[in-house]
């Protein structure tokens, strides 16, 4: 499962976000070095403990949570279910095939939650037999006639209706919440939204539509037989062996599933859509289901699955393991993707039309979930202790597939934006990544499983090198096919594939919580044999001290190389012994580490850095330090020419927003105007040309005037959107201006979209609120988030224009939208009507009924004054 719906920050506004550098200290603070290594272990005694630590001990041992008990073993399910659309239920007839797995049982215990149970029975000699047993509204106890043996099959037949909407709740930052299949729009009520039903089934919500064993070290293959309208497409995994027609309208899809894999990786997804057959790879077909307005752009956003089926089947010398694959993007999803055997089920900003597809940044999360189908699928977790073994890997291919086909320098920005991504949870709590002790095992999917995962991942590969890192992977999938895993089978592939001893590796970044906080200091006194000192100061009481493998770049005579450190102590010096010649050293160039780090760096080595760097990332952490940290002393021209033409976009980009932000920008960016013209026409990403338009317009938007209207038909969206904000905000031209709104109105790109609805609410325009509207019922996802602060700007302050439905459509968005983020932005829009009659406790309504923890702390601080008040 991908857990990272928000991105609502473009990709410059993260990296400016994790290169805040704080100015480097020239004088490091002396510490007493501490005699403990690596493999020093103070174990306390009981009597050395407090009663207040005796009793939270005590606490954690109730939340400790071990691999489900396996009394029986789920070898296939048949189900027969047909779709209540009004009621919003499920009508099932399952038939379990399942033996006991060691023990002898007299009792069968299967989850199901919020069912009817009608009927159950044992299907014994041919003759089915009624089965007593009892119902919590979470599993049925069915009492056996006798004691079965593990020689012995059962056949359990249950006839039962699920109620998915019954019991549901706010589960995590990765899962909006626990219904486990939706009906969406099942009334046909709204007419911008398909009528479809789709599943999601991570952690334990498939025992949501049908009974079974809903635990991750379970297996089960299938027969899936669906009822579904005649003008309806059905999905799921395995593949459709049939479909039988009927007389009232309705038609029986009878899917398999012939390869054991995890109940929660079960799906169906039932709608109307577009189908696009790509490439078969190996025997293996390939299709992409979209709503069918949407099918050009699903060619564009989806056409590199083929070539990441056959690159990440070549790096794990493992062929994709299942039948077919298909990936699908639906309405409303409760999270980024997931990722079910055989059919992946994407959120709705996957679906663009063709134009908005030549933006398209998703291979990110279409390598994840491709990943999957090996990791998580194939080889599964056995329990979700141990779920990193899943989404760290899963997380970790999104820099696999970026480094083969944009290169290095763009995998290793996407690397350390995850590496921050972490770092910023780290400062709220931080846990082993192999996790036994948790409250609820949602939130299991946080920053630590995804990103500190993936980091520690490409920490073991840089270490052991990539003939080793693929070997160890290839056995781990080859020995644990179609089963369960916990991480020391992993250790083992990976000692087995290296010969080392790699416990020390296991233990200090999956069984312990927490990463090294580094201090680097350099003397270079002796030019010929420079001095590196490393100090770990992370808070040893609660974080091991750390053995660390790194590496410092050597940059003499135009040739870069490499030297392998192990850091082992609390504070230890290395001599590089780099020899004469010199120009410039740096540690962890790519920033392999994850660590917290403080340089001892100033202007003139963030200057070589910049111009002497082969690293794309480095070069990026350069220019920002100098633009922010050193702007008053003046930036070298130099810097911005070589900027200007680097050949890592995102250098290029950070450039071009550095020049508006700098004080005397005017007279700064006249030096490169016709560098920032060429850009604009020519350059490769359209990411750095739309910001080189801004720069232009904020530079003198009236000479450029005719190119702004030029590029407002540009391709890309991106560049389009640039120039009609610039258009926009000119002086005057009050006909033109309208005649771009009459031009765009009907489109329904939110970079189009926003600044239209800005020109209204600045030239207030009562009478084109029915837009306004229409544009808020239309959108969705993370276009939504963006549009609800233009609209409510727009009933806010527009005079004239009546509020009362737009505050109706605000707290309906607020209390009901499955987004939380969207939840949360209709609720801060609230703000901007708050003096008016009812609008406070509206707003205490809205706080009172979320569940989201997350979005209650931010609800709390905007509501918090006003209570004050009260």
């Amino acid at each position: 499962m991908n857990f990272k719906t928000d991105r609502l920050f473009t990709l410059l506004g993260v990296l400016l976000c994790f290169f805040s550098c704080k100015p480097a200290a020239q004088t490091l603070v002396e510490r007493a070095p501490q005699e403990l290594t690596p493999t020093d272990t103070v174990v306390p005694t009981q009597n050395s403990l407090s009663a207040d630590l005796i009793r939270e001990k005590e606490i954690a041992l109730h939340q400790y949570h071990p691999s489900a008990t396996r009394a029986f073993d789920l070898l296939h399910t048949e189900l027969r279910l047909s779709f209540d659309y009004a009621r919003q239920a499920v009508l099932g007839e399952a038939l379990l095939t399942l033996t006991p797995y060691n023990y002898p049982q007299r009792e069968l215990v299967l989850d199901a939650k919020d069912f009817e149970i009608h009927e159950t029975m044992l299907e014994e000699g041919g003759q089915p037999m009624p089965l007593p047993f009892t119902y919590d509204q979470e599993t049925i106890r069915l009492s056996l006639p006798r004691e079965f043996t593990r020689e012995d099959t059962l056949h359990i037949g249950i006839k039962y209706t699920a109620y998915p909407e019954k019991g549901t709740s706010e589960t995590s930052a990765a899962i909006a919440d626990s219904k486990g299949l939706y009906f969406i729009n099942p009334d046909s009520s709204d007419s911008a939204k398909p009528v479809q039903i789709w599943t999601q089934g991570e952690t334990e919500y498939s025992s949501k539509w049908y009974p079974t064993i809903d635990h991750p070290n379970e297996r089960q293959t299938h027969d899936f037989y669906l009822r579904v309208p005649e003008g309806y497409s059905s999905l799921s995994n395995g593949k459709l062996l049939s479909r039988e027609k009927h007389e009232d309208g309705y038609r029986t899809d009878h899917w398999r599933m012939d390869q054991p894999h995890a109940p929660y990786l079960s799906a169906l997804v039932i709608g109307e859509f577009a189908v696009i057959e790509a490439d078969t790879v190996a025997g293996v077909p390939i299709r992409y289901f979209v709503e069918p307005k949407y099918e050009a752009g699903a060619k564009k956003v989806f056409a590199h699955t083929p070539e990441m089926m056959r690159f990440f089947s070549e790096i794990l010398d493992t062929p994709f393991p299942w039948q077919k694959y298909d990936q699908v993007v639906v309405r409303d999803f409760v999270s980024g993707a997931m990722e079910n055997t055989t059919l992946s089920i994407f959120m709705e900003g996957l679906q663009l039309n063709e134009r908005e597809a030549l933006d398209s940044e998703w291979d990110y999360i279409i390598a994840h979930e491709l990943f999957h189908q090996w990791f998580g699928n194939l080889v599964t977790t056995e329990s979700w202790a141990n779920l990193t073994l899943n989404e760290g890997f899963a997380d970790y291919s999104e820099y696999l597939w970026m480094e083969h086909k944009e290169g290095r320098d763009q995998a290793d920005m996407h690397h350390f934006n995850a590496l921050e991504q972490y770092l910023d949870e780290a400062e709220e709590k931080q846990e082993p990544l192999i996790r036994y002790f948790y409250e609820d095992s949602e939130d299991l999917f946080d920053s630590h499983t995804y990103a500190k995962g993936g980091r520690v991942l490409h920490m073991l590969r840089r270490y052991l090198g990539d003939e080793v890192f693929f070997q160890a992977l290839h056995d781990y999938l080859e020995e644990n096919a179609f089963g369960s895993v916990e991480i020391h089978q992993l250790r083992l592939a990976f000692e087995k594939a290296s010969g080392m001893d790699l416990n020390w590796f296991f233990n200090q970044w999956f069984l312990n919580p927490g990463h090294p906080e580094l201090a680097i200091s350099w003397d270079f006194s002796q030019k010929d044999n420079i001095q590196l000192t490393v100090e770990q100061r992370q808070d040893l009481s609660g974080n091991p001290l750390y053995k660390i493998p790194f590496t410092v770049s050597v940059y003499k005579d135009g040739e870069r190389t490499e030297k392998q450190f192990t850091l082992n102590r609390a504070s230890q010096q290395f001599a590089l012994e780099n020899g004469s010649g010199t120009e410039w050293v740096v540690f962890d160039e790519h920033h392999t580490l994850l660590a917290e780090k403080v340089h001892q760096r100033g202007k003139e080595f963030l200057e070589k850095q910049f111009f002497t760097s082969r690293s794309g990332l480095a070069r990026v952490e350069a220019l920002d330090s100098l633009t922010s940290l050193y702007e008053g002393e003046g930036v070298k021209e130099e810097t911005f020419q070589k900027a200007l033409n680097d050949s890592f976009a995102v250098v290029r980009e950070l450039a071009l927003q550095r020049m508006l932000r700098m004080e005397d920008k005017r007279k700064f960016i006249s030096q490169w105007e016709t560098s920032i013209s060429d850009i604009v026409e020519n350059d490769p990403n359209n990411a750095v040309r739309s910001v080189a338009l801004e720069v232009l317009a904020g530079f003198d938007a009236g000479k450029y005037r005719p190119l702004l209207y030029r590029m407002v038909n540009d391709s890309s969206y991106q560049v389009s959107g640039a120039a009609l904000v610039a258009i926009m905000e000119l002086d005057g031209e009050a006909d033109k201006k309208k005649e771009l709104f009459e031009q765009f109105r009907a489109e329904d790109n939110i970079r189009i979209i926003a600044p239209l609805a800005d020109y209204l609410t600045q030239t207030g325009q009562v009478e084109n609120a029915s837009w306004m509207d229409e544009k808020l019922e239309l959108l969705s996802g993370e276009s939504l988030y963006y549009f609800i602060g233009y609209y409510g700007d727009y009933y806010a302050s527009v005079e004239g224009v009546p509020d009362s439905e737009a505050i109706h459509r605000l707290a309906a968005l607020g209390r009901e939208h499955p987004l939380s983020y969207v939840r949360l932005a209709a609720f801060q829009s609230l703000f901007g009507f708050i003096d008016q009659e009812g609008v406070v406790e509206l707003a205490e309504s809205l706080f009172d009924s979320e569940k989201d923890e997350m979005v209650k702390r931010y609800q709390e601080y905007y509501l918090e004054p006003y209570l004050n008040e009260e």
